[in-house]
């Protein structure tokens, strides 16, 4: 059986015209039939170009304020009549009803105009009934019919009709089929994550992904869902990978909870600080951070909370890393990074993040909100005698903040508004203590007087007395266990301060 079909008839009903007249005047040119409505109908009129009201295949008047138009037996009949079924054809026949070999529709902007902050009454016209319903018959019956759901179809089917003369294939309508049941699902999702108040229900539609090289591993496919061009401007590089995009939304994430603190420089490697610090400009913050662990920071992910100026581009250059990311830069410094092929250079936008996080599990997925928690001044709890000095609550609060961003179990070093080690995603929280020591003796570092975080609380007295002999001065830590006062007990009895915040901050 020959599955080719040649367009001899068109409905043509689109709220947005861009694009649409070169396929119009190609229709034209074929003797193809042109059936339209309201303001569709007056473009193509305005072409020159010869149109059938749908009123008047109808005899119906388009009603309620153009809320009813194409809902007609005699529309829905041209569009899902089955060519090859003898009883389709007699009522074809019977009904007067016009074959419609090709339907271009599109929707109402219910996206936009909810983004816009409209009222909910100008949100509600916005939901397309005719459309989607024109959508889905032409779609269904594809085998017959032709449907381009959407603007970004036009060039396809532009193509399709001046290469074949008027024709498509089965393969052809299957495939913008498919196209269009993907308009249709992510509008319908759209409205009903609109109107959702129930937590249990998760829908998603995401239309914007890309391929990636890879996944985590060569082997490995990998893909993603999101609109990154919102979120950065990318300014050179090579293409991100799957494991950069996750470094990467690990470095944003950490580098918010220092968005309005002096200058702050992060470095990462596998979604963990390895080098973090606050200083008065950029290039002193980066200078130290690159200090904490220089092993570490080669081919990491480096980030800043201010502009990157020359200086301190001029001493990045010098370092192997895979993406810099700041919300500006100077044009100097820029040229400066760039001497490097494939760094990556980022500007970070103003975009608000997902309030929820989805990860796979099992076979269904996990969701919850983000932590959205940063321990301040005001959240301290003195639970000791000895109580934290001012500068001692900065890098406790400082420690804090990388604590609540690395992987369980970890312990946080801080000093002077410096990340001094970590230890980091451990079976135990004393691994994780004896990690963090053996790291900042590694690289030279002074534990006495620096504070220590831990992400969860202490079942026992053992990590504030190893944190003591190491010299730590002051302890935060969330506090909740049965047996709280034995750590507590301890401080006091070594006149070592500690604070509770009464949150636990675990990143599995």
């Amino acid at each position: 059986m020959n599955t080719t079909k040649t367009i001899q008839s068109a409905l043509i009903s689109v709220f947005s015209k861009e694009g649409l007249e070169p396929i119009v005047r190609k229709l034209h040119s074929q003797d193809v039939v042109l059936y339209s409505t309201g303001g569709t109908e007056d473009f193509i009129k305005n072409l020159g170009i010869p149109v059938t009201a749908v009123e008047d295949v109808t005899s119906y008047p388009s009603i309620l304020g153009g809320r009813v138009k194409t809902l007609h037996p005699k529309v829905f009949g041209g569009i899902l009549n089955r060519q090859d079924n003898e009883s389709d054809v007699q009522q074809m026949k019977e009904f007067d009803i016009p074959q419609i070999d090709l339907v271009i529709v599109d929707l109402y902007p219910f996206e936009k105009t909810v983004a816009s902050g409209a009222s909910e009454s100008d949100i509600i016209e916005k939901i397309d009934i005719g459309g989607i319903s024109l959508i889905r018959a032409a779609a269904k019956n594809f085998k017959d019919t032709v449907i381009v759901a959407s603007v970004d179809e036009y060039s396809l089917l532009l193509d399709l009709i001046t290469d074949q003369n008027g024709a498509t294939t089965l393969a052809d309508r299957k495939l913008l089929a498919t196209k269009a049941f993907h308009v249709s699902s992510h509008y319908d999702t759209s409205i009903f994550n609109y109107f959702n108040t129930d937590e249990t229900i998760f829908k998603a539609s995401i239309a914007d992904g890309q391929i990636l090289r890879y996944g985590e591993n060569p082997h490995q496919k990998g893909f993603f869902f999101g609109d990154f061009d919102a979120m950065f401007n990318k300014l050179h590089g090579k293409e991100l990978s799957y494991n950069n995009l996750l470094d990467v939304d690990a470095a944003v994430t950490l580098i918010s909870e220092f968005k309005t603190d002096d200058p702050t420089f992060a470095i990462l490697k596998h979604n963990n600080a390895c080098g973090l610090a606050t200083r008065k400009t950029i290039s002193d913050a980066y200078n130290v951070a690159l200090a904490c662990d220089p092993t570490s920071a080669f081919g990491g992910v480096l980030i800043a909370n201010t502009k990157i100026d020359v200086a301190t581009a001029t001493e990045i250059n010098k370092l192997f890393c895979e993406v810099v990311i700041a919300p500006e830069y100077d044009a100097e410094a820029i040229e400066i990074l760039q001497q490097k092929k494939n760094r990556i250079i980022l500007i970070q936008n103003e975009v608000d993040l997902p309030q929820k996080q989805v990860r796979t599990c099992l076979n269904g997925l996990l969701i919850q909100e983000r932590n959205r928690i940063t321990d301040n001044k005001e959240d301290l709890k003195t639970v000791t005698t000895t109580t934290a000095t001012e500068q001692e609550i900065q890098d406790l609060i400082f420690a804090s903040k990388v604590c609540k961003n690395t992987k369980s179990n970890t312990i946080v070093f801080a000093k002077n508004g410096t990340l001094i080690s970590s230890g980091t995603g451990q079976t135990s929280r004393v691994d994780a203590l004896l990690q963090a020591i053996e790291k900042a003796k590694t690289f030279g570092f002074d534990l006495n007087g620096a504070v220590m975080a831990s992400d969860a609380f202490f079942p026992f007295p053992d990590c504030v007395a190893i944190a003591k002999d190491a010299g730590i001065a002051a302890v935060i830590q969330p506090g909740g266990s049965i047996k709280d006062q034995l750590s507590i007990d301890y401080c006091n009895e070594n006149k070592l301060a500690m604070v509770f915040t009464g949150t636990r901050h675990f990143k599995h």
